[in-house]
C-alpha cells in the first residue's frame, strides 16, 4: 500500500511563552513578554500597538532573526530554538519573505536586478519562473518599472518592488515590518491592497507589524501589543480604496 505523505501543518506560526530579556550592564530590560499566538495557514495577521510596546523584538523573533530569552516559535512545525545558525538562515531564506519599513533596494540595480538577486540568494535552483513574475508584477502593478532603477521610482513604487522582491521565491511566510511607514496616505493604501491581494490570490500566510491601527485593519485579524504583551484580539477586514498604480 502506498504512503501517504503527511499534510501540512494548518498552523504556519506558533509561539509558546515567547520571552526576550535584554541585558544593559545589570539592567534587564524585558521586551516581550510570555507571548503566545498562533497563526493558520493563509492567514493575515496584523500586529499593532505605540512605540516601545516591543512589535519589533517581537518581528526579529518571527523570523528567526535573534533568539529568544526563553519560550519557542514554531515555523511550519519546525523549532527555530531547535536549530544551528546555519539551519535557521536557511529556514528564512526557503520560508519566509520580509517586507521593510525601509525598501532596501540595490541604488545601482535596475528593479528587475533587485528581484533576481533577492531570488538567487534565497536558494532555489529551479531557473526564475517568468511566467510567475509576470503575474506578480500585474498583481503589484510594476510590470511597467522593473527597468528603472531605485531613484527614478515613487516611494509608493519602491515599497511595491521591495514586496515583489519578498515573493518572488514564493515563501510560506511573509513578515512585514511597518511597511507603509514611510509612505504617504494614497501609497499606503496602494501597498496595503497589494499585500491583501498576494495574500488572497498567492494563498501566502502574512503577519505585518504596524504602529497604525487604520493600516492593521486591513488583516483578517487583529492583536493589539503593548508593554510586551499581547492585550486584544479583534476581527479586521478594512475595505481600502482601489486606485489603479501607474504603469
Amino acid at each position: 500500500m502506498p504512503s501517504v505523505p503527511p499534510e501540512k501543518p494548518t498552523t504556519t506560526i506558533l509561539t509558546e511563552n515567547l520571552t526576550k530579556v535584554y541585558t544593559m550592564g545589570r539592567i534587564e530590560v524585558p521586551a516581550v513578554r510570555g507571548i503566545s499566538i498562533e497563526v493558520r495557514r493563509g492567514e493575515f495577521v496584523a500586529i499593532v500597538g505605540p512605540s516601545g510596546s516591543g512589535k519589533s523584538t517581537l518581528f526579529y523573533l518571527l523570523g528567526g532573526l535573534t533568539r529568544a530569552t526563553q519560550g519557542r516559535v514554531v515555523i511550519d512545525g519546525v523549532d527555530f530554538g531547535s536549530l544551528s545558525d546555519a539551519q535557521r538562515t536557511r529556514l528564512r531564506k526557503h520560508r519566509i519573505g520580509f517586507v521593510f519599513q525601509k525598501f532596501n533596494l540595490l541604488p545601482t540595480l535596475t528593479a528587475m536586478d533587485n528581484i533576481e538577486i533577492a531570488y538567487t540568494i534565497s536558494g532555489r535552483r529551479d531557473p526564475l519562473d517568468v511566467k510567475y513574475l509576470d503575474h506578480l508584477s500585474d498583481l503589484l502593478s510594476i510590470r511597467g518599472r522593473l527597468r528603472h532603477r531605485p531613484a527614478e521610482l515613487s516611494g509608493g513604487e519602491q515599497q511595491r518592488i521591495a514586496i515583489a522582491r519578498a515573493l518572488i521565491s514564493r515563501p510560506a511566510i511573509v513578515l512585514a515590518d511597518e511597511p507603509t511607514g514611510n509612505l504617504d496616505t494614497e501609497n499606503s493604501d496602494a501597498v496595503l491592497q497589494m499585500l491583501v491581494r498576494s495574500n488572497r490570490e498567492l494563498g501566502q500566510t502574512t503577519l505585518m507589524i504596524t504602529h497604525n491601527p487604520e493600516a492593521a485593519a486591513v488583516a483578517g485579524r487583529v492583536l493589539t501589543m503593548r508593554d510586551g504583551q499581547i492585550v486584544g484580539e479583534e476581527s479586521g477586514g478594512r475595505a481600502i480604496p482601489v486606485r489603479p498604480a501607474a504603469d
